[in-house]
């Protein structure tokens, strides 16, 4: 049978914490695997913002949606995606957001396009400054997962400080998990952090 991949895992916990007619934000929206499952998942009722830095990754996640809405016109969200830093999540999503938000999925790392420029990165500072928002967008019980990528340049450093940020928060109100392949010190791992309820 073999465990989930980090993927499938960030999927399943996102998953059981999305209802139908919930809200949603693809932190990192790189090709638009998340964004899309994200709007499945919320349906027609529920709300998906996305954000990147990178206009190839839009255009990328922007063509895999229009392509499911041919295929299911109204099963997905509506969803806004951004040409904007996951740092300032906070200001960029409607006021209403904040306190309802389902689930706030992050994949860390670099645009895996086969052209893309993979110097450009996720960096450390601004990933925990969206993080930081990413709780206060959430309503008890909601979800951040992070996939994590050690093996690159720089992604050991955000990965630890990630963790450490996790690992930081108060008991009272978030819980903290990492799903992670211990043989394989370089393998890409998941870190989930579920809001508390109140």
């Amino acid at each position: 049978m073999g465990f989930l991949s980090v993927l499938s895992f960030a999927h399943k916990l996102t998953a059981e914490r999305l209802p139908p007619g919930g809200r949603a934000i693809d932190a990192t929206v790189g090709t638009g695997a998340d964004t899309l499952f994200l709007a499945k998942a919320a349906g027609p009722r529920g709300g998906v913002y996305g954000f990147d830095i990178q206009p190839q990754a839009l255009a990328l996640a922007g063509e895999r949606l229009r392509l499911a809405r041919e295929e299911a016109p109204a099963a997905l969200a509506p969803v806004t995606l951004l040409l904007q830093s996951h740092a300032a999540m906070a200001e960029a999503v409607p006021p209403a957001w904040r306190g309802t938000a389902s689930a706030v999925m992050f994949n860390l790392g670099y645009l895996p396009a086969g052209d893309a420029d993979k110097t450009i990165i996720t960096e450390p500072q601004s990933t925990l400054a969206a993080l930081e928002a990413a709780l206060a967008l959430l309503r008890p019980g909601g979800i951040i997962t992070a996939v994590l990528y050690p093996g690159h340049e720089g992604g050991g450093r955000e990965a630890a400080a990630v963790e450490a940020w996790a690992a930081g928060l108060a008991q009272q109100d978030a819980q903290t998990i990492v799903y992670r392949q211990l043989q394989r010190e370089s393998a890409p791992y998941v870190l989930a952090v579920e809001k508390k309820r109140s």
